[in-house]
């Protein structure tokens, strides 16, 4: 077992999620926005959908050293539980571009064919539909090859269905029938269905087609689920107590305090965040030069830069936040029943526990889910500009960088760009709809209406 600092990280995150909710299991002020949250189709429908990214990102951070025996050596190799589960995608690879779904390489070359004759045409593909004899099979094919993918993946779903009502049956509580669990039920058949079909397709065809090098399209854009989500996720925990601490304390005491806070983030806001992030990925890469000893491996080289590159973007991203935060307690300070706290000797400490911050939670967690959001787009611009994470990582936003050049060629490859698309605006959409749902079940003025 290999733990990554990203890994220890990811998984710290999640016990600590894991102990607040026990902590907030059963309080009252907690559940009434639960209950809210769970009976929003939209909302739910989105949470399944982060909970499959999630599944995917966790399985991808679960990291071992693999053994493998060649011609000169035993080799050494880090990789993941998702590695090792689509170790065909990693190992079946191409000369060079292929389409989705192609039997052939995407340009023509120089072949020779069986009876040894030497032809400029388009070279067959070395494990892309190679199971096929007479390549006009290949519609027919892949139609067979998807009904059985649907029928499989519907048993699986069916199977999945009973263990539910049983678990029900014997728990003597009757199965939600509201519009919510319709949405959920509906939405995980959806994302299981197509993911399993997709995996079964890719065991005979390159679904999303290969790029330059001939890697996988598809397993390029399943392992950069991770980086986003290390990108959005460890980025926030180290943005949030900055912004939660200084904007409330900027604007509850005001005077001195609130002048000092406001000449940080105003300072910090006046640096040009790309330089600071730059200057950073610097300073990591010649601590990597300097010492490397500690860093024999890619991976390892690869995942510091990773937490680097988080570990910035946290500290140039709290201050929006913490403006917001400043300005809503300033409101917050002048309100009746904080003025009675003050004047009945009530210590400063309590009243921001206690009514300052519970008051503004909802902004916390609307900035938090949108700043996921913009987070995940935000590696990906930064990798277009050769400033974000290490080439050799995963990443939608490598694989943009990596496509700007192929959406000029001619023939046109857009395959890489597409997929990458597609994977970012799933995982921002869901994020984005979630986001407003907690909004709407945490505000206390929509509550009180």
């Amino acid at each position: 077992m290999v733990i990554l600092w990203t890994d220890a990280l990811i998984f710290t995150l999640c016990l600590i999620i894991l102990a607040t909710g026990l902590y907030l299991r059963g309080k009252d002020y907690i559940q009434r926005p639960l209950r809210q949250i769970g009976g929003d189709p939209l909302g739910m429908a989105a949470l399944a959908v982060l909970v499959f990214f999630l599944g995917i990102g966790l399985l991808d951070s679960l990291h071992y050293e693999s053994t493998s025996r060649t011609e000169q050596a035993n080799s050494h190799e880090i990789i993941s539980v998702l590695d090792a589960w689509a170790e065909p995608l990693r190992q079946h690879g191409e000369k060079t571009y292929s389409a989705p779904f192609a039997l052939t390489l995407y340009s023509k070359e120089m072949a020779t064919a069986a009876d040894g004759t030497v032809a400029w045409t388009y070279p067959r593909l070395t494990f892309g539909g190679h199971h096929l004899a007479d390549p006009t099979q290949q519609a027919a094919d892949i139609g067979v090859k998807t009904a059985i993918a649907l029928a499989q993946s519907l048993a699986w779903l069916g199977l999945a269905a009973l263990l539910v009502w049983a678990g029900f049956a014997l728990a003597g509580q009757n199965i939600p029938k509201n519009t919510a669990a319709k949405a959920v039920f509906c939405t995980v058949a959806a994302v299981f269905c197509t993911a399993y079909t997709l995996c079964y397709l890719s065991g005979y065809y390159h679904v999303l087609g290969t790029d330059k090098v001939g890697e996988d399209v598809f397993y390029q854009a399943i392992k950069s689920i991770r980086t986003g989500l290390v990108i959005g996720t460890l980025t926030t925990l180290i943005m949030l107590p900055l912004a939660v601490i200084f904007g409330i304390l900027a604007g509850f005491f005001r005077g001195w305090v609130d002048d000092m806070i406001q000449y940080v983030y105003t300072t910090l806001n006046s640096i040009p965040s790309v330089l600071l992030i730059a200057a950073a990925i610097l300073m990591v890469q010649v601590y990597m030069a300097n010492h490397e000893a500690a860093f024999t491996s890619l991976v390892v080289r690869a995942d510091m830069r990773l937490l680097f590159l988080c570990m910035i973007l946290g500290v140039t991203s709290w201050t929006g936040l913490c403006r917001l935060l400043r300005a809503e307690t300033l409101k917050l300070r002048e309100m009746e029943y904080v003025q009675a706290a003050t004047a009945l000797g009530v210590k400063p400490l309590t009243i921001l526990s206690r009514h300052i911050l519970p008051n503004v939670m909802h902004l916390v967690l609307i900035s938090v889910v949108l700043d996921f959001s913009s987070l995940v787009l935000a590696e990906a611009v930064l990798s277009y500009i050769n400033i974000g994470v290490d080439p050799t990582t995963y990443s939608w936003g490598n694989m943009i960088n990596g496509a700007r050049l192929e959406m000029a060629r001619e023939p046109m490859v857009w395959w890489s760009l597409s997929a990458a698309f597609v994977f970012m605006l799933a995982l921002v959409l869901a994020a984005n709809l979630f986001a407003d749902t907690v909004q709407q079940a945490f505000d206390p003025r929509r509550n009180r209406q």
